[in-house]
């Protein structure tokens, strides 16, 4: 069989956890290919994510390394058999891999945990919004393209849907709020669209105000990505040279106590079943409707 010229994200992600394994396991790839009698060159493209490796032959070299979680290795069988297409992938031509993969890990996530500096999070932002943002990034884009950049980011908010059952959670900082992006009247149309999303049961707002202070954690906007099973987490990080895919478990952890850091700094989230007229200037909800009625 041919070698995959370009995994995907799910490709990828199964070779570096069976690495992983085999490197806790202390095992060369010589003799962890003796397991499941392969080759050493031939683990080493599955590794790479190069090429397949057969649900049964997968399931043992877990065994023979000593990993023993079932909801763990039934994930790694997932992404063994999944072909990992998906509606991205007829972007595959016109978009960078980083953005395919990110589709790629949204679209697997049962939640998701967001921060975000200057700008609305991407799953939550109008179309409006989009276009006005991709003008001002892509100053020489066509129409076409700007086009097709708006129906890839709104493509990627089908996974917050009807019916979807994935959460997503976001700290913006107030900045993001008062950045001008397309004038007031597109602003007043995305602020409107977070104070309606911020209502559904699965999506939580909360804002990091101008007074809480400075600290460290407030210039790097990231996204942490759960599947549902522990190991298996994503951190995708905005860095100002390049956007960073981080899965081992030191990062993981990292992000996970500066996102509950950031949670419990910012203001209170919206409470769904309670009434506009409670809020104050002093919760989230209350934040954006003052910015949204004085813009």
């Amino acid at each position: 069989m041919a070698l995959r010229t370009n995994p995907t994200e799910r490709q990828r992600r199964l070779g570096a956890e069976l690495r992983r394994l085999r490197e806790q396991a202390g095992l060369t790839l010589h003799e962890a290919g003796a397991l499941i009698d392969m080759g050493r060159v031939h683990l080493t493209h599955i590794e790479g994510g190069r090429t397949a490796i057969p649900s049964d032959r997968l399931r043992r070299l877990c065994e023979g390394y000593g990993c023993t979680s079932a909801p763990y290795i039934k994930a790694l069988v997932g992404m063994a058999d999944s072909n990992g297409k998906g509606w991205w992938s007829a972007y595959r031509k016109s978009f960078p891999q980083s953005a395919l993969d990110l589709a790629e890990l949204e679209s697997g996530a049962t939640a998701m945990e967001s921060y975000e500096t200057l700008l609305i999070p991407g799953l939550l932002q109008t179309d409006a919004y989009m276009r006005a943002l991709f003008r001002s990034t892509r100053p020489d884009a066509t129409q076409d393209e700007i086009d097709n950049l708006v129906r890839f980011r709104r493509a990627r908010q089908d996974v917050l849907g009807a019916g979807s059952s994935t959460t997503f959670h976001t700290v913006i900082h107030e900045a993001a709020l008062r950045m001008e992006v397309g004038g007031s009247q597109v602003m007043r149309g995305q602020l409107t669209r977070l104070i309606r999303a911020s209502i559904l049961p699965t999506v939580t707002v909360q804002v990091l105000p101008f007074d809480v202070g400075v600290r460290g954690w407030y210039s790097t906007p990231f996204l942490l990505l759960r599947t549902g099973v522990p190991g298996l987490e994503t951190v995708v990080a905005d860095h100002p040279s390049a956007r960073l895919r981080l899965a081992d478990a030191e990062s993981v952890a990292h992000y996970g106590a500066t996102f509950k850091e950031l949670s419990e700094g910012a203001l209170p989230p919206v409470v769904a079943d309670e009434s506009p007229m409670l809020h104050e200037k002093r919760d989230s909800w209350g934040l954006i409707q003052h910015i949204l009625y004085t813009h």
